[in-house]
């Protein structure tokens, strides 16, 4: 996708601000590691153990590239996967396993990644083996070929791969990963000095490096023919086109060891390229290690700065042309901190900054991220509504210009969305903004991708939200959580698993003494009860939601009660107490004033009655019905019922009234029958075309 101003900038831009710029380190061919591809091609065809026993190999091969990060491990494995892929046309799959931060990801959403990539979407709340069960059963017969990036242990790995010999894993590890048998590592060190002085050259261009070709050389030889520090070397030279290559290999040459450990090249060209500049910049760079997942935008950069959005894009720019950061493709500006920068950024907030200042900086973050999720999802109601108004209100660049681009933001940065849920309850706590924000999370994810699209990831959130309430001993914030995570559950067809949390749920709203989160959870007991066909029991804990909802005078819920329990009744096929349960609706409804769900009741109570041998009863009800749907100017339900009160009218042997109410249902409908589908045709009673 080509970078669109209008649709794909997110909220709108502020002037001032130029698009990033390739990485330099993009540029061009893959270099060196010509003999360490040469034994990774050979590894594949070596004779594994089981072939050497006579028995047939049960999984995947696995290459294993070792070595520390920016040594270019993973560069490597996109190269040899490159080189590969035409062999493997059951596709490439990738998973990063480890985030920035080094933390482990957890297999459950690696599985669940790569099922979503092979486009197979796992169910919400599936567990670690089911999810890679399925994971194996998709790539059975598959000839796929697996990237696994950063792997942090055997078991990982182990667990992720598939139980297909056609299939190959290329492993990204920092050591060996004892416990994967068969498995020889591919130990990276330096490049090879030619190939070295190349990358140089890419950043310096070609006259600095024919001027001193032995310069060239010994600046390799400071940075240990590390890819990562060359790249830091190279990217310092190109914005100092005056400066000589002997120059700056005489200056890292000059740095002293410390206390911190920081004497390896990459850490000395590091610290090199920090310490020159400016000292906005300096902070903005240590800030950055605060940013989720190590995925930056200019807005995440401007709230950890304080600064503009194009000021912080600008310095974002700079920082990539120094080969400090990554620019990484998308049709919105996104950027990534390598994983070796990070500990280093920590280092040296810990070093320089307060801990009061890191906690403001973080907190303005989040507060940013709370802001366009609020935004996201006002762009997608209706002209002249509260949130729209609201919208109109924020500053121009927390803005969106329309829904489509609002749903694009959402889509790019959507991991770092949940990583940074995930970072704002990292500390065990469930403060204020870390509730706004899973909140704010929710509702953008559920109006631009509906709750069941969204469903896996609206599921981690609130997983998130119920370890804090069951860690921190919050059984308000547990309630809430169970019956969110239930809801999910009941949706998806799990509904053992969603009556097991609706009970938890309710446990919790008794002992946190809300009232809400106990009608709630005895309501939606019923609710899964009456799915799983067990009348009696929704019957019973219908009757005990109602009894709470009289006892709090909450008419309104109280009607729609009498409402559930009928309907219930009327499946057991108890149509008399069914009928009465539906009269105190219709009286609970008419009480409110609700004249919509008035109408909707006799609906119902007409068709109980049909159900019940009583024809002529229905008649009535069902033209009584007919009238306050008119009144509450709910055109297809008056449609409904004028086909009701046909059916009954055959029934009863009056062919020429039903035709008469057929026909008013017609009209009714109007231009609707066109573009009604076959399944709402039929709902209707109407025949398809």
């Amino acid at each position: 996708m080509t970078d669109q101003a209008v649709d794909t900038s997110g909220p709108e831009t502020e002037p001032g601000e130029r698009p990033a710029g390739p990485s330099a380190t993009a540029q061009g061919r893959f270099l060196g590691r010509e003999r360490e591809l040469k034994e990774l091609r050979a590894d594949i065809e070596r004779t594994g153990l089981d072939t050497l026993t006579g028995r047939k190999a049960p999984r995947a091969r696995v290459l294993l590239i070792a070595g520390r990060p920016g040594s270019g491990r993973t560069a490597l494995a996109d190269e040899l996967t490159r080189r590969l892929t035409d062999g493997y046309p059951g596709g490439v799959l990738r998973a990063r396993l480890t985030t920035p931060d080094g933390t482990p990801v957890p297999v459950e959403r690696a599985a669940r990644e790569l099922l979503a990539a092979l486009g197979s979407p796992a169910p919400p709340g599936a567990g670690e083996d089911d999810l890679t069960a399925d994971l194996r059963a998709a790539l059975s017969g598959r000839r796929a070929l697996l990237v696994l990036d950063d792997a942090a242990d055997a078991e990982q790995v182990d667990a992720l791969l598939p139980d297909a010999p056609e299939c190959l894993a290329v492993v990204v590890s920092e050591g060996p990963l004892t416990g994967i048998p068969d498995v020889r590592p591919c130990t990276l060190g330096g490049l090879d000095t030619p190939s070295a002085v190349t990358l140089l050259e890419r950043f310096t261009g070609a006259v600095r490096i024919t001027c001193d070709p032995r310069a060239a050389e010994t600046l390799v030889e400071e940075c240990a023919a590390q890819p990562a520090a060359l790249v830091l070397a190279g990217g310092w030279l190109a914005v100092r086109p005056k400066v000589s290559v002997a120059d700056l290999a005489g200056r890292l040459r000059a740095l002293p060891d410390d206390e911190h450990g920081r004497g390896t090249p990459l850490a000395r060209v590091f610290r090199h390229t920090y310490t020159a500049l400016p000292s906005a910049a300096r902070r903005t760079l240590r800030l950055l290690h605060l940013a989720p997942d190590g995925g930056i935008d200019p807005h995440t950069a401007s709230a950890l700065a304080g600064c503009s959005v194009s000021a912080a894009r600008t310095t974002l720019d700079d920082f990539v042309a120094l080969g400090l950061l990554r620019v990484l493709p998308s049709p919105l500006p996104q950027y990534e901190l390598p994983g070796w920068l990070l500990p280093m950024l920590r280092a040296l907030a810990v070093e320089h900054d307060r801990p009061a200042e890191l906690q403001l900086a973080r907190a303005r973050m989040l507060e940013r991220t709370v802001s366009l999720l609020q935004s996201c999802r006002a762009v997608t109601e209706p002209e002249g509504s509260p949130a729209r108004e609201r919208l109109a209100g924020l500053p121009r660049a927390l803005r969106f210009s329309h829904g489509p681009a609002a749903a694009e933001w959402l889509r790019v940065r959507e991991p770092a969305l949940l990583a940074g849920a995930r970072l704002a309850v990292a500390d065990g706590e469930l403060d204020t903004l870390a509730r706004r924000l899973m909140a704010a999370l929710v509702r953008a994810l559920a109006a631009h991708r509906g709750t069941e699209a969204a469903a896996p990831e609206l599921y981690a959130i609130h997983r998130l939200v119920l370890d804090v309430a069951e860690r921190r001993g919050l059984p308000r914030e547990q309630a809430a959580a169970l019956l969110n995570i239930a809801d999910l559950d009941a949706r998806t067809g799990r509904t053992k698993e969603a009556l097991t949390r609706y009970r938890a749920a309710l446990d919790a709203g008794r002992a946190a003494g809300d009232p809400y989160a106990t009608g709630r959870a005895m309501e939606s007991i019923g609710c899964a009860h009456q799915e799983l066909d067990d009348w009696s029991r929704a019957v019973d804990w219908f009757g005990r939601a109602l009894t709470h909802r009289l006892a709090r005078d909450e008419h309104a819920d109280a009607a729609r009660l009498y409402g559930r329990i009928g309907t219930a009744l009327t499946y057991a096929g108890r149509y008399g107490e069914a009928l009465r349960n539906w009269r105190s609706a219709v009286a609970g409804h008419r009480r409110c004033g609700d004249v919509p769900a008035q109408a909707r009741a006799l609906s119902e109570m007409a068709r109980v009655q049909e159900y019940a041998g009583r024809p002529e009863e229905s008649l009535r009800t069902c033209r009584e019905a007919v009238e306050w749907a008119r009144r509450a100017d709910d055109v297809r339900l008056q449609a409904a019922l004028q086909l009701r009160l046909a059916d009954t009218l055959d029934r009863l042997g009056d062919p020429a009234a039903a035709r008469l109410h057929r026909g008013a249902a017609e009209r009714l409908l109007g231009t609707e029958l066109e573009s009604m589908r076959p399944h709402e045709r039929s709902a209707f009673g109407l025949r398809n075309p």
